[in-house]
């Protein structure tokens, strides 16, 4: 299945939280509740707001997109969030390391 999403949301305290699913709407309902089923981070930080959502592919990819994110620097997610970072340019630094790319250095 190829409909894996990759997610941020933006907590109360300017924190950006990441996260993968294949139903944004309804995870992010989850996360929201601060019930069993969402984030332990994001329970007692609402408002939380979704500030982000891109199709990433397959589950195995969208991991490895998630792990890569999760490790950026919080101006490098914020440059995710205003779209001058492209999830492509993190695929294609998963897919192939070794190749230089232009652009905004995501390493």
């Amino acid at each position: 299945m190829n409909n894996w999403f990759l997610y941020l949301i933006r907590c109360r305290n300017g924190r950006l939280y990441t996260g993968i699913t294949t139903d944004v709407e309804r995870r992010f309902e989850e996360h929201r509740n601060g019930k069993k089923k969402g984030s332990k981070y994001l329970r007692g930080k609402a408002p939380l707001k979704l500030v982000m959502k891109k199709k990433v592919g397959s589950r195995s990819m969208a991991l490895r997109i998630e792990a890569k994110v999760k490790k950026l620097p919080k101006i490098k997610k914020e440059l995710l969030v205003d779209d001058k970072i492209k999830i492509r340019e993190i695929k294609r630094k998963i897919i192939d390391p070794a190749k230089k790319h232009r652009g905004i250095s995501i390493q």
